[in-house]
């Protein structure tokens, strides 16, 4: 089969992790027979400067044409004193508005290779872990009525959480499909005792719970579940909740696994085509330098070919591989910590997965 793939390499180190992750791509699709055709598009910094737009139409325009898309990264401290609107970042917004991916799927496991590696005690570590951060991503504070007024005491901000009965009970199923693919148990992240918005969420969550019999379903709420990340990450297995605490609680997740070079992401909508990135930033302190770890983006590309493209004996094989090279000790330079090993520059860890392969 021939699949279209719209390239959003980005900004910093994101045309670097992109380009490792296509070879890899063409390696493992070629074995199964599959092709894959790219096409690449300006998103970030780099559109703005070439368009004077983070999110140029073409770029929108390619992506809803594409089977799928993988972007590198954005941003960097070059564009930080943009207006709102103009920043990298507001292209991430703009690009899953566009393709309505309201789900952000953001694995977290602990490797067994790279456990000395993790910020966690020991016995801890010796659990291990695997969960499932599911985010809901096109509503919530970051999309809700927002503005600058004058108040009681001078100047003040404001930014609105909002989310409708709708856009939980989709995120909530979302979760609960996946949790009966896995340990079947959701754990739902509000702020319940707090927030209105949380009291509804967790109205609408236990109602969808009553269509998963099979499942357990429980709540727990933010506070509790930042601190519960790093004493017993091993309880959790899927976790469902809103876009801000997602994206806090997802990057905590990432940490505890030893390198946020390591983890993939998905963003999924209602159709087939999604949206798929390593959740770490551009690193613009070693762009160019061929210094990145490209498996995280890597990885997410086997996410592509497993919930977009319909094609899991790729993914198995581009996940077999990264286990591969961890197990023989390669490692990059953010993995190589305590392992006494030289660390491989991109292209040579890229290298190493292509020979796993």
């Amino acid at each position: 089969m021939e699949f279209n793939i719209a390239l959003l390499k980005g900004d910093g180190i994101g045309p670097e992790i992109v380009e490792s992750a296509v070879a890899v791509l063409d390696k493992a699709g070629a074995k199964h027979g599959h092709k894959f055709n790219y096409n690449a598009y300006l998103i970030g910094g780099s559109a703005y400067d070439a368009t004077g737009k983070p999110l140029p139409e073409e770029t929108v325009a390619g992506c809803k044409a594409a089977d799928s898309v993988l972007l590198g990264a954005v941003g960097g401290p070059k564009w930080d004193a943009l207006p709102g609107d103009l920043r990298p970042e507001k292209a991430l917004l703009g690009i899953r508005a566009a393709l309505g991916l309201f789900t952000n799927l953001r694995p977290a496991k602990l490797y067994p290779a790279l456990k000395d590696e993790s910020p966690l005690r020991a016995d801890i570590v010796a659990k291990g872990f695997d969960l499932m951060m599911v985010r809901e991503l096109t509503g919530g504070i970051y999309f809700g009525e927002r503005g600058r007024r004058e108040g009681k005491y001078g100047a003040e901000a404001y930014d609105t959480e909002c989310y409708s009965v709708m856009e939980i009970e989709r995120i909530a199923r979302v979760a609960m499909d996946s949790a009966m693919k896995r340990r079947k148990n959701v754990i739902s992240i509000d702020k319940a005792n707090v927030l209105e918005s949380s009291r509804l969420w967790r109205e609408t969550v236990h109602r969808v719970a009553k269509e998963y019999p099979a499942l357990t379903v429980t709540d727990m709420l933010v506070d509790n579940a930042a601190m519960q990340l790093v004493k017993n990450p091993s309880q959790f297995d899927v976790v469902v909740t809103s876009n801000m605490f997602g994206d806090i609680l997802s990057d905590e997740s990432s940490q505890i696994t030893g390198s946020i070079g390591m983890l993939a992401s998905a963003s999924l909508g209602e159709g087939k085509c999604g949206l798929y990135e390593p959740i770490h930033g551009s690193a613009p302190d070693i762009a160019g330098q061929n210094k990145a770890n490209p498996i995280a983006t890597i990885l997410s590309a086997a996410m592509m070919c497993r919930f977009s493209l319909d094609i899991p004996a790729v993914a198995d094989d581009i996940e077999a591989a990264v286990d591969a090279v961890l197990n023989a000790g390669w490692r990059t330079a953010d993995l190589a910590g305590t392992s006494g090993v030289a660390p491989l520059s991109c292209t040579e860890m890229t290298e190493k997965i292509l020979e796993a392969l």
